[in-house]
């Protein structure tokens, strides 16, 4: 098999759907605007603070689908060298948060003269900018500058230790020196390994509240949609598929220890992608232009969004009459603007920095081969 390629509608109506479903919770969660509209709706207003956060997990599964299908999608290494690899997923993600957590600390800034407000963050420290663009916030205790960063860097830890398993175990990649070319891991160990992973993850990690800032906690989640990916294009009697199915027992046995129901959402997330994998539901499944778009655009969205909240909110707040009615309707603003500030990051931001990575990459690789 060759590695897949085109679009899949599916994944990009999740990931529309997904994503805002995060936007309005944290309208929900952060500001006085949505203080007021509890007024008028608190069980909504309830829900999108508290249950509507759980939509992440649709990411954190995608995330990892989406990682096998770049790089193994057939239990062969395709990604090439390592380090590039991560350096693409760096740029492509990292770059990006960077230049909205500075956009938002001027929001933030801007805020702070109409409200006052806890959702408002104390003017940045460097140490505590630097820890951002390192992706180490949470790692070394510093408060985020912006709704949702903390799922960035765990998003990059995760895509790491990921295709580090992959490029070191699967047959097809460099041998990282000093080890030996010879000795690759048959990819149905490899497999496995990502499966125990999940068990560990749902059964021990995943139950310490403590370790949220580090891959093992959410690791159940990502390595399930990572396994999804493999039993989605193999016979149900193949070992990718039976590694996925004690995964999901695994995943059944950490939610019988202790109740989890983020974890339950990405196990049912995942065993969709697996059977819409197998019957071609990926491309056909919400195949709309709608979906498609709000899809594409959903990263610079997800980024954008505390931003505009901050902002809409201080407006209303300064200027707007304090009526529920009339503060809803600020909270309608902000999601409309945080869609428009999303679509325009995406094309002014996302897109040529991914342009960028793609050339980087080509040189850094040209350097390290010596030229040839």
């Amino acid at each position: 098999m060759t590695a897949p390629s085109g679009r899949l509608p599916l994944v990009d109506a999740l990931k529309a759907v997904a994503s805002q479903l995060i936007v309005l919770h944290h309208l929900a969660f952060y500001g006085p605007m949505s203080d007021a509209t509890a007024l008028l709706a608190p069980d909504a207003v309830h829900w999108f603070s508290n249950d509507a956060r759980m939509a992440v997990q649709v990411f954190l599964v995608l995330g990892g689908f989406l990682a096998v299908r770049s790089l193994a999608p057939d239990g062969v290494w395709r990604g090439g060298s390592w380090g590039l690899v991560v350096w693409r997923r760096y740029v492509a993600v990292a770059l990006p948060l960077v230049v909205a957590v500075g956009i938002t600390v001027v929001c933030n800034e801007w805020a702070r003269l109409g409200m006052t407000h806890s959702s408002l963050s104390d003017p940045p420290q460097w140490a505590q900018w630097w820890a951002h663009v390192g992706l180490l916030q949470g790692v070394l205790g510093y408060e985020s500058l912006s709704a949702g960063v903390w799922y960035v860097a765990i998003d990059f830890q995760l895509f790491a230790l990921l295709s580090l398993w992959l490029w070191l175990a699967l047959p097809g990649a460099p041998a990282p020196a000093p080890a030996p070319a010879p000795g690759r891991w048959p990819p149905a160990r490899v497999v496995a390994g990502v499966a125990l992973a999940v068990v560990a993850s749902a059964v021990v990690f995943n139950r310490d509240p403590d370790g949220d800032n580090w891959a093992p906690y959410f690791m159940a989640a990502y390595g399930l949609g990572a396994l999804a990916h493999w039993a989605g294009r193999v016979p149900l009697a193949s070992w990718r598929s039976l590694w996925f199915v004690v995964a999901a027992l695994g995943v059944a046995l950490g939610l019988a220890v202790e109740f989890r129901e983020r974890l339950a959402l990405a196990a049912w997330v995942a065993l969709a992608l697996a059977v819409a994998a197998r019957t071609g539901g990926l491309q056909r499944w919400g195949d709309h232009p709608v979906l498609n778009y709000l899809g594409r655009v959903s990263y610079g969205v997800f980024l954008m969004n505390f931003a505009v909240g901050l902002l809409v909110n201080a407006a209303f707040t300064r200027w707007a009459s304090a009526d529920p009615w009339v503060q809803t309707a600020g909270v309608a603003v902000a999601w409309l603007a945080t869609l428009l500030a999303g679509a325009a990051f995406h094309h002014g931001v996302e897109e040529p920095l991914r342009r960028w990575s793609r050339g980087s990459g080509a040189a850094l690789r040209l350097a390290t081969s010596g030229g040839r």
